[in-house]
């Protein structure tokens, strides 16, 4: 479910992102990201990753692993685009049949040293 909120948008991604998925919901700055497929579909991806690790254990995981990413290189923009979640959405976010296609915990493969 996509909603449009910027103030929950703003809550949950501490104010740094156009849009956040807190499973089951696509939370959207603005109205006008609605017509951003390739943003849609990268949040999509998240969707499928929290329900393949039972959503609390995405998010500990997520979290766990930013806070390892940014030990290692010191910049919150960087930690979080090596997040390997991030990774698989965004090498995957312009690909409109990757979850039609996506094997289980494809997001594996997107872990990195």
């Amino acid at each position: 479910m996509i909603l449009v909120s910027r103030f929950w948008t703003k809550i949950f991604s501490l104010g740094k992102a156009d849009a956040i998925t807190i499973y089951p919901f696509i939370f959207l700055k603005k109205r006008m990201f609605k017509d951003n497929q390739q943003l849609i579909n990268h949040e999509k991806i998240h969707i499928r990753q929290a329900a393949e690790l039972l959503i609390i254990f995405f998010y500990i995981s997520y979290l766990l692993e930013f806070l390892f990413r940014y030990v290692q290189y010191r910049d919150f923009y960087t930690a979080y685009l090596n997040i390997s979640y991030e990774r698989e959405a965004y090498a995957n976010e312009a690909n409109f049949d990757y979850l039609s296609q996506r094997k289980f915990w494809a997001f594996g493969r997107y872990y990195k040293k």
